[in-house]
């Protein structure tokens, strides 16, 4: 088959749904599938990267972030005129997979409704809690979002009026759709539950095949001697809940190390509260995936902390597959890796939120340090590999394609 995908961002940029994207791209190339991605030309420091990849469609963009590392493609006639013209030099295409949410799905359902073919729309994204997250005025934003679908899909099916919150405007997307996909359990029963499309297909996001078997053939089989060791790694955003973590780690007044992997706004807030409270966390700062999943294997504990956010929640499903038990805030993401995770109690009020992340916190270092830690599902690093995953999709690609 020849599958076409639509991004909202080019995928050597960063980002979860980027990393995923480029991996299944591999791994549907390995099965023998030819795989052409659509995005928005780069325009940063990135830009280089793999810029003569012949599976890669790089549509005229605009930069939307101040470091020029994401762009915009406008989802119009002009767009949809270079995304034919390049189309038309390659081999016919068999069906369309949507892999964004917004410029990018928009053009997705257009090329698919020019050519007469199907979709699969993987939702990535919690949009009415994203929005809320990042915008000042969200049900504003929400409007305007849904009259944007609207007006770039008239005519079509996801231009139809659904409402003007979050889950209607995934409704109206997954109109145009045959199926529709989401990378966990939790995120497919609510988006059936908001009636955005039933049944939907879950298909984990995974990890290289290769990749987890080198960092798991290199992880030593004797638990190095010391305190406990937590790491948490994220992007430092109010939504990824890394100061409240910090606030009960000061709180749970336990001797251990925490390592912190990742950037982002809140960083400096971070470091104050860690000299503040005199805590023993050293900040990693961005490192290289395969870096990353070191330190997860190395550590005796991941700590996830956003609550209700996540669509699938990578670090969790990582670190069990690598044998890392995890301290979990989000019930949801708990219920989905099953063992290996002490659940942290998620009362309503962030204060409840921190004290019983606190608790849960000297719970897990008694356990590490009296050797009683709960051990991941032996299970999980065959289910987590991307080969699984692509097979999985696959499958849904023959159902739709017939």
């Amino acid at each position: 088959m020849h599958i076409v995908m639509f991004a909202d961002q080019h995928v050597e940029t960063l980002g979860g749904a980027q990393v995923s994207t480029r991996l299944q791209r591999r791994y549907l190339e390995r099965a023998g599938h030819t795989v052409t991605i659509v995005a928005p030309r780069r325009h940063g420091a990135r830009a280089a990267i793999k810029a003569d990849d012949p599976g890669y469609l790089d549509l005229p963009s605009i930069p939307v972030t101040p470091d020029r590392e994401y762009a915009l493609s406008w989802p119009g006639r002009a767009a949809d005129r270079v995304v034919d013209a390049e189309m038309a030099r390659r081999p016919q295409a068999d069906l369309v997979h949507v892999q964004a949410d917004f410029w990018g799905a928009f053009l997705g359902y257009r090329y698919a409704a020019r050519h007469g073919l199907p979709v699969v729309h993987t939702m990535h994204n919690r949009v009415d809690v994203g929005i809320e997250a990042t915008a000042p005025f969200p049900g504003l934003v929400l409007r305007a979002l849904n009259g944007w679908r609207r007006a770039a899909l008239r005519g079509r099916a996801g231009g139809a009026p659904t409402g003007v919150d979050g889950w209607a405007y995934l409704r109206g997307l997954a109109r145009g759709a045959e199926a529709v996909t989401a990378p966990s359990g939790h995120f497919a029963r609510r988006l059936e539950a908001h009636r955005v499309f039933s049944p939907v297909d879950v298909v984990w996001n995974g990890i290289d095949d290769d990749l987890l078997d080198r960092v798991r053939a290199e992880a030593p089989d004797v638990r190095a001697p010391g305190v406990p060791r937590f790491v948490w790694l994220g992007r430092m955003s109010p939504e990824k809940r890394l100061l409240p973590f910090l606030e009960a780690l000061a709180e749970a007044d336990v001797a251990c190390e925490v390592e912190v992997i990742g950037g982002g706004a809140q960083l400096a807030a971070a470091r104050k509260l860690v000299a503040q409270h005199r805590l023993a966390v050293r900040f990693a700062g961005k490192l290289p995936y395969d870096e990353v999943l070191r330190r997860i294997a190395a550590a005796d504990a991941l700590v996830q902390t956003s609550i209700g956010f996540e669509t699938q929640g990578m670090t969790p499903f990582e670190a069990a597959s690598l044998g890392t038990p995890a301290v979990i805030s989000d019930p949801d993401i708990a219920d989905e890796i099953g063992t290996g995770v002490w659940r942290v109690d998620a009362p309503a009020d962030e204060p409840g939120r921190i004290r019983a992340l606190a608790a849960t916190l000297r719970r897990a270092a008694a356990d590490i340090a009296a050797g009683t830690a709960p051990a991941p599902d032996p299970e999980m690093p065959a289910k987590f590999r991307q080969s699984s995953r692509t097979a999985a999709m696959v499958l849904v690609y023959e159902r739709v394609a017939r």
